[in-house]
């Protein structure tokens, strides 16, 4: 009888074991068949996983309008169409140079009203800033930025998902030109060369004399690599996609 019930018991244990095995490695494959970062903190896109050689020229622009003639002949020259994230401050201040941009084919982005830590901000300024800057682009061009660049690139995982809310898709850069501070030109491109990728989105500042200088061999340097340039809508991938917890936006599938 006693050898009986120690059997029965032993098969009970063993069902046990069984299913917490099998509840194991289901919680596992789903881990694993899902793609990284899927269920993490929502971040922003930093650079795109693309087999082809093409960059994201991006400017923001916060300050002046400086040099902006100069800037658009080179790119007009270059036959490069670029990304600008303005703030809605700058179009209030420089509506003809915001047109000015957009009418040559470049593509607006949101950088909020008035360039405030966002990170820090709650949900509703948030939502306020983003709204207004949109709406003062919107006025100004006839075209609502769907893309939006956290202010001094500070966000948090709310910060992207309250802009997704919002219709926009958060980006960021993968190299970064430091032109804010007025290093050199050559200094500026040996920083860009040296983290251009394949799908990168390349950071400068609307304003800066240097950058215009710098922008030249920058461009015919990467052109000669085989780059070639489109705005950050067009670097971005369609369909299913999401971002690694490295800022990487790849295929979902």
């Amino acid at each position: 009888m006693k050898k009986r019930v120690n059997k029965k018991h032993g098969a009970a244990l063993a069902v046990i074991l069984l299913l917490w095995a099998l509840a194991v490695g289901f919680v596992l494959w789903r881990t694993l068949s899902s793609p990284a970062g899927a269920n993490e903190t929502p971040r922003p896109v930093y650079r795109v996983a693309a087999e082809e050689k093409k960059l994201a020229l991006t400017f923001n622009a916060a300050w002046d309008d400086a040099f902006l003639d100069g800037l658009l002949s080179l790119l007009k020259a270059e036959d490069v169409r670029a990304t600008f994230f303005f703030v809605g401050a700058f179009a209030e201040r420089y509506p003809e140079a915001v047109r000015k941009i957009v009418n040559a084919g470049h593509e607006p982005g949101n950088h909020s009203m008035t360039h405030p830590d966002l990170s820090k901000a709650s949900a509703e300024t948030v939502l306020t800033e983003l709204k207004a800057c949109g709406d003062t682009l919107e006025r100004l061009t006839g075209v609502r930025p769907t893309l939006f660049r956290a202010p001094s690139g500070a966000w948090t995982g709310e910060t992207v998902r309250l802009a997704k809310e919002a219709g926009l898709t958060s980006v960021q850069w993968s190299a970064d030109s430091v032109d804010w501070k007025d290093p050199s030109p050559e200094t500026i491109e040996a920083r860009i060369l040296k983290k251009a990728a394949p799908g990168g989105i390349l950071l400068f500042h609307v304003g800066k004399e240097n950058t215009l200088k710098a922008l030249p061999g920058i461009l015919s340097a990467l052109k000669a690599e085989g780059y070639s340039f489109v705005p950050v809508s067009d670097l971005l991938l369609k369909g299913e996609t999401f971002v690694d917890a490295e800022g990487v936006q790849r295929r979902a599938n």
